[in-house]
């Protein structure tokens, strides 16, 4: 297990794979020290022998274990001397379908992963974040926090539900001089989309597909900036107020041109 040395420091959740992998390789470029957690132990392996154990440390979590999340938290405070200048709530699952239909297992999985699993961490981590001078709380947020969207309402139910709690706790951490702020992306093509999504979005317009380093680079223009929400692409900030201005005329839309046909404005 490697040691931050006085080096600036991440928690990434969901690192083996996608948006998580691609923020520990910018991060580590830009010269911090890595801790990278996943349930996926060979994606970890891999990233591990990429950045360098000197720059890291690697461990397997599941992000609903909360013991296991307190011993991850606390091992990479061993690492940092104590500190833990961003927290990155990724990890995340997504399994959809007509609500109807959907096996409640999936339900109960979706909500215990996307959501749970985001408090776990940021009550877990709050002691490193307040130790931290300028520290940020980040999370994973979705554009279905947006509006939410059919055949994957579970998630987007968790997605609305991490977008308000980044909201309530900036307001709240600001007592401890903690940062919070989230990121709502639309579809990046990781391996959390169903087969051929990513093959199938527009080639151009907010719901296009976008490879995940371009979220990563919002997660480190996010540590150097005060805003709350980060939208990629920005035009899905469009869509965000259409939402709430005419919520009658999205779900319109919606119902008649599906995901890839919402408004633009």
């Amino acid at each position: 297990m490697g040691k931050s040395n006085g080096r600036k420091s991440i928690f990434i959740t969901g690192a083996a794979s996608g948006m998580g992998r691609e923020t520990a390789k910018l991060f580590a470029a830009k010269g911090w020290f890595v801790g990278a957690y996943d349930v996926n132990e060979a994606g970890l392996s891999a990233l591990e022998a990429e950045l360098g154990p000197d720059n890291c440390v690697v461990r397997q979590l599941d992000v609903t274990e909360r013991d296991d999340y307190r011993m991850a938290v606390a091992t990479f405070g061993e690492a940092t001397d104590g500190q833990m200048d961003l927290l990155y709530n990724n990890a995340g699952i997504g399994r959809g379908g007509p609500f109807a239909e959907q096996p409640f297992e999936d339900v109960i999985a979706v909500v215990q992963v996307n959501l749970m699993g985001v408090l776990i961490g940021i009550h877990e981590a709050i002691g490193l974040l307040k130790a931290t001078p300028n520290s940020l709380c980040f999370t994973t947020s979705s554009s279905s926090a947006t509006f939410g969207m059919a055949n994957i309402a579970v998630y987007s139910a968790t997605k609305h539900a991490v977008k308000g709690l980044s909201e309530a706790l900036s307001v709240e951490f600001k007592a401890y001089g903690v940062r919070v702020a989230d990121v709502l992306p639309g579809v990046i093509d990781t391996p959390i989309l169903p087969p051929g999504v990513a093959e199938a979005a527009p080639k151009e317009g907010m719901f296009r597909a976008i490879p995940p380093v371009e979220v990563a680079k919002v997660v480190w223009e996010a540590y150097h900036a005060d805003k709350l929400h980060w939208y990629v692409p920005p035009e899905l900030l469009e869509l965000d107020k259409a939402a709430t201005l005419t919520p009658e005329a999205v779900r319109d839309q919606m119902a008649q041109g599906g995901l890839f046909n919402a408004p633009s404005e």
